[in-house]
């Protein structure tokens, strides 16, 4: 009788054909070749309401904090307005705040227009005989998209004001001027989710 081999606890085991590369031969292998077959399937054979529903939840992520700087933004504005001539360090801090906030909500900016961008095209808008030219709701959509962004350039251009030491406005009209991005996020969502017309 032939003594046992104290190496063959370690053969991988065999289901398939010998000859095969080791990582086909092994169950280990053929299992991990399934993990990575069921997510590229899911990653490639997308359903198109799955595809949407996590397209349309990024985007209002996006779209929500890019606004949150848009609210908080003139509140420095507010308080730079306000600063008392001489305080140096208050106005330090106040620009320094400003200036990073800008800069976090320009890149807020980018991915929540890109991904409307991608809703418009997925959704067939931009392609030949889609819906757009019948959607009354959505032109007025984009064109309040087109104000944001002339708000969040105005906002650009006030902070340069500020950095060149040229205060343009009162406090008060600070505090008027930071409403206007509530108006254009209300009339923004009573015209996705109503869509008047």
């Amino acid at each position: 009788m032939q003594p046992p081999d104290p190496f063959r606890r370690f053969e991988p085991r065999c289901t398939t054909e010998p000859g095969l590369p080791s990582l086909f031969r092994s169950v280990q292998g053929a299992q991990y070749l399934e993990i990575v077959a069921k997510f590229l399937l899911m990653l490639f054979a997308w359903d198109y309401t799955l595809q949407m529903l996590w397209i349309k939840s990024f985007h209002i992520i996006f779209v929500a904090s890019w606004f949150a700087g848009l609210f908080y933004l003139p509140r420095i504005f507010v308080n730079l307005a306000m600063v008392a001539e001489g305080s140096v360090a208050e106005q330090a801090r106040l620009m320094l705040m400003a200036r990073k906030l800008l800069r976090f909500t320009t890149i807020l900016m980018v991915p929540a227009l890109s991904l409307g961008v991608w809703l418009l095209w997925v959704e067939g808008f931009l392609a030949s005989g889609g819906g757009f030219s019948n959607q009354g709701w959505l032109h007025a959509k984009l064109f309040l998209v087109a104000l944001t962004l002339l708000y969040h350039y105005a906002c650009a251009r006030h902070l340069r004001g500020f950095e060149g030491g040229r205060i343009a406005h009162s406090h008060v009209w600070y505090r008027w001027f930071n409403e206007i991005p509530v108006l254009l996020l209300s009339a923004t969502v009573i015209l996705v989710v109503v869509k008047p017309f």
